[in-house]
């Protein structure tokens, strides 16, 4: 099989092709850009690999687009060259060998087929020919062309090996399989069961890189059930395996947690692909567990696991070093939150749905993404009444936010300017006023509007014994 007049239209070969031959180096391109040809897939990053020196062909191949910089990496003897809207990637061709405590290979000078053979799967290992004899000709040792067809994920070499070599290989092929749908060879996942605990030697960085691909998928739970029935998940995220299962008493059972969160994942997925918003999800239940109790009348309960998962969030984001910032933040608010809009259901008040609002501010829609993900059901028709009800919810909140504005919620007088009119050091009195003021917005007892809260704050004032300063009152 050939690409010859693919790669002829896009000038980027051309040149490599031109420089790889002033070098003498026979230069091929491999990897994902091959594999997502295949697959009519776009892929921007393009990685070229040569019988020689990468860093030198990067280094000419630059100066003939133009002279563009070439970012080298001498440690791994890799060179990058970022061309229009695209990544060039080149290295020269190496073999590899691994010791056991290590995933960083020992790395000597090899053939092309030596190369595609310490590639992680055979999708991954097919490469075309950019030499003037054969160029464009598709070189697939290890049939991945089959496999594409096939869809299924396997190493080239024996999946023990590759997957003991570097522990992250079997995270990267539940990855591949969730983002192309593909299944996982028999024995290329055997070979995952063998060597889960492996994964110890991969530090958490480069794990939930690869975790978070998987959530960005568009059917992410395909890649959790993977992980889970692998065994991969528990090494990494015991807190989701402990959402897993039934438990039965007095004829009375919960629901497995741990489907039902894969379930709202997925209703999420559907309608965001904010990665943050799916974490939200993936968490939202995360303190069931830690908060489940049997009671003889109400059967099981799981009373305040959302302010328990809340105060989890920081803990789970630290050990899986995801953000410490702002993006944790949102997760914790929306766990925190994500039972206030359902129990709106049943009783809707407009003092309710305004603390709602003030306290979701402006994630308010990415917390009903979720909320409205989180109704599940084997019972379609209590789905279908629950969604209706909670749609008039969601009218409401539209309704009070369009007259009130409470989302962007401000103060309509701050501190400093009771501080100002009444001429009074900083304490609990200036506290106390403002707090004053917020409840009488939410409880609707004055508008969210200046005139309103600045004559409750001249009551509230003269209530506790203070007096506006003379230059305030001609003012």
């Amino acid at each position: 099989m050939e690409f010859k007049d693919h790669l002829l239209a896009d000038s980027v070969f051309s040149h490599v092709a031109a420089a790889a031959l002033e070098l003498g180096y026979p230069a091929f391109v491999i990897g994902g850009y091959v594999r997502d040809l295949l697959l009519d897939r776009p892929n921007k990053d393009i990685d070229f690999v040569c019988q020689g020196n990468g860093i030198v062909l990067a280094e000419r191949v630059g100066a003939r687009l133009g002279n563009v910089p070439v970012s080298v990496f001498k440690n791994f003897g890799t060179a990058m060259i970022k061309w229009q809207d695209r990544e060039l990637e080149f290295v020269g061709a190496r073999k590899e060998s691994y010791r056991r405590d290590s995933r960083k290979p020992i790395v000597e000078e090899g053939t092309l087929e030596e190369d595609q053979q310490r590639r992680d799967f055979t999708i991954n290992a097919m490469a075309l020919s950019l030499q003037a004899a054969d160029f464009g000709k598709l070189i697939d040792p290890f049939g991945g062309l089959t496999h594409l067809k096939e869809k299924m994920i396997k190493t080239p070499l024996d999946a023990n090996i590759t997957f003991s070599d570097d522990p992250l290989r079997m995270l990267r092929a539940v990855r591949f399989a969730a983002q192309l749908s593909f299944d996982i060879e028999a024995d290329t996942y055997e070979a995952i069961l063998k060597n889960v605990t492996r994964l110890e030697i991969i530090s958490m960085e480069r794990i939930s890189t690869e975790l978070n691909k998987i959530i960005s998928t568009r059917v992410p739970s395909y890649g959790f059930k993977l992980l889970f029935h692998s065994g991969l998940l528990k090494q990494f995220f015991p807190e989701m395996v402990a959402l897993h299962g039934v438990e039965y008493q007095d004829n009375k059972a919960h629901k497995d947690n741990f489907f039902h969160t894969l379930q709202v994942l997925d209703n999420v997925a559907r309608v965001s692909e904010d990665l943050w918003l799916r974490w939200a999800a993936i968490l939202h239940d995360i303190a069931k567990p830690a908060t489940k109790r049997f009671d003889k009348e109400a059967g099981w309960t799981f009373h305040g696991h959302e302010d328990k998962g809340a105060r989890m969030v920081p803990g789970i984001f630290r050990r899986l070093k995801l953000p410490m910032n702002e993006k944790m933040v949102f997760v914790q608010k929306l766990v925190r939150l994500h039972l206030r809009p359902i129990a709106l259901v049943k009783e809707v008040s407009d003092s309710a749905i305004r603390r709602l609002l003030f306290e979701a501010g402006e994630d308010v829609d990415a917390l009903m993404i979720l909320c409205r993900a989180d109704i599940t059901s084997k019972n379609n028709d209590k789905v279908a009444r629950y969604l209706r009800n909670f749609e008039a919810v969601e009218q409401k909140m539209k309704d009070l936010e369009a007259r009130d504005h409470i989302r962007q919620f401000q103060p309509p007088v701050t501190g400093d300017e009771i501080i100002r009119l009444f001429n009074v050091p900083p304490g609990p009195v200036i506290g106390e006023i403002k707090e004053a003021i917020k409840e009488a917005i939410l409880e609707g007892t004055i508008r969210n509007a200046r005139p309103e809260a600045f004559e409750l704050m001249l009551k509230l004032a003269a209530e506790r014994g203070l007096v506006l300063n003379e230059k305030s009152k001609h003012n």
